[in-house]
């Protein structure tokens, strides 16, 4: 229990995963960023991208973020992170046929103009067909 901490990934519509974790990867704003217990405190904006954790049994969970907030503070010997995002989907959600579909149809978009909207939809069937695989 030293070496973990506790984590709260949740979107406005549902709570994604709770637990215990040895270990946190993100895509902050400023890059990937990792966390660990006994983590300064931190406050960050997260950008589109996968997050990965490592839970106190030692497996592995993959969730796409389509941006949001983390929040690490410790306490003591206690460390907590809130990960507070727009959208989350554990990879073992993620609808790969759909994801290739809004892939193709931001690529279509982008190619018919240049949209900030179409490029942040690219980016966010490109972190789902990346978890899935």
């Amino acid at each position: 229990m030293a070496n973990t901490f506790e984590v709260f990934l949740v979107t406005p519509e549902r709570m994604v995963w709770t637990g215990r974790a040895s270990i946190l990867v993100a895509r902050g704003a400023e890059g990937d960023l990792a966390i660990m217990a006994g983590h300064a405190p931190l406050l960050t904006e997260l950008q589109i991208g996968p997050l990965f954790l490592t839970t106190e049994d030692d497996e592995r969970v993959a969730v796409a973020v389509d941006g949001g907030f983390l929040h690490c503070v410790s306490e003591g010997s206690e460390t907590r992170v809130d990960v507070l995002a727009e959208h989350a989907e554990l990879s073992t959600e993620i609808d790969i046929d759909r994801a290739r579909m809004q892939k193709e149809d931001a690529e279509r978009r982008l190619m018919e103009q240049d949209n900030g909207v179409a490029a942040a939809d690219l980016a966010r069937a490109l972190t789902r067909i990346e978890l899935r695989g």
